[in-house]
């Protein structure tokens, strides 16, 4: 399992990345692997505003249908319309296949770094 030091994690199995004003927003290797084939996305509207903890779209896969919500506050400014045709990436680079971008963000305190987030997948399994 894949956990990029460089982003920070949720404990819902999201990872983002903070680049200044703007947050980055995907699912982690270890949520497409538990999910499985993932074979549709649902996603939100930009411009529509989110709370940390808030479910902004679902992933659909061949064994669940699965929240995906936002580890930041803020508003939608992408997302990415490439997963609507081939969600399969989320599988394929689960790191590279972004879901959404958030501007004008709040951070909160709970997210977790590479080392806890692998401590916390441990411990979940």
């Amino acid at each position: 399992m894949k956990i990029p030091a460089d982003l920070s994690y949720s404990k819902t199995h999201e990872w983002v990345r903070i680049e200044g004003e703007t947050a980055i927003i995907g699912i982690t290797d270890y949520a497409q692997d538990a999910l499985g084939d993932i074979v549709f996305i649902n996603l939100p509207e930009v411009d529509d505003t989110l709370e940390a903890g808030d479910s902004f779209g679902d992933v659909e896969s061949v064994k669940a249908v699965s929240d995906v919500m936002s580890p930041v506050a803020g508003t939608v400014s992408a997302i990415n319309e490439e997963l609507i045709d081939s969600p399969e990436l989320m599988n394929s680079d689960p790191y590279g296949a972004w879901i959404i971008k958030l501007e004008g963000i709040t951070v909160p305190d709970d997210l977790l770094d590479a080392a806890a987030y692998e401590a916390f997948c441990a411990e979940s399994e």
